[in-house]
């Protein structure tokens, strides 16, 4: 693995990781029965609107617990797995699924909801990220076989 690959993994993984400190936080809050006050930001921010909407669920499981399921596949794939050729695939396809789940969320979140979730938000900045770097890596891994190859 190039130093560059490297880089970029340690980079995937770290934001794995602070993508399931927010989703732990909202789980945390989507089961609180008391309101959190950082996140009621006026009438605009409101994170238990958004936790404890019927949008929360997906078939029985709460949204926040499969985003901590998600990213700590993407943990996982950018740590244990990281130096196996078909990894860098696997991360885009994972990480392109996820953001395309956070960006349907979003939109239930301004149109459906008509409120925003700082901590959806954080997730959403943290996911796009983790897809640009995994983007990044199969550039990379594509031109480092295009010139072995050569």
């Amino acid at each position: 693995m190039s130093v560059t690959a490297h880089r970029i993994s340690i980079a995937i993984a770290v934001l794995a990781l602070a993508g399931i400190v927010v989703s732990s936080v909202s789980l945390r809050n989507h089961y609180a029965t008391s309101a959190t006050t950082y996140c009621d930001v006026g009438e605009n921010f409101n994170c238990d609107i958004v936790n404890r909407s019927a949008y929360s669920v997906v078939a029985g499981i709460p949204v926040a617990l499969i985003g901590i399921m998600g990213y700590a596949v993407l943990l996982g794939l950018s740590t244990l797995y990281r130096a196996k050729a078909e990894t860098p695939a696997m991360l885009l396809i994972a990480s392109v699924a996820g953001l395309g789940f956070a960006l349907y969320l979003t939109y239930i979140e301004g149109f459906v909801l008509g409120v925003w979730c700082i901590l959806c938000l954080s997730s959403l900045a943290l996911i796009f990220s983790i897809a640009v770097l995994s983007s990044l890596l199969v550039i990379h891994s594509v031109r480092r076989l295009r010139n072995f190859r050569a």
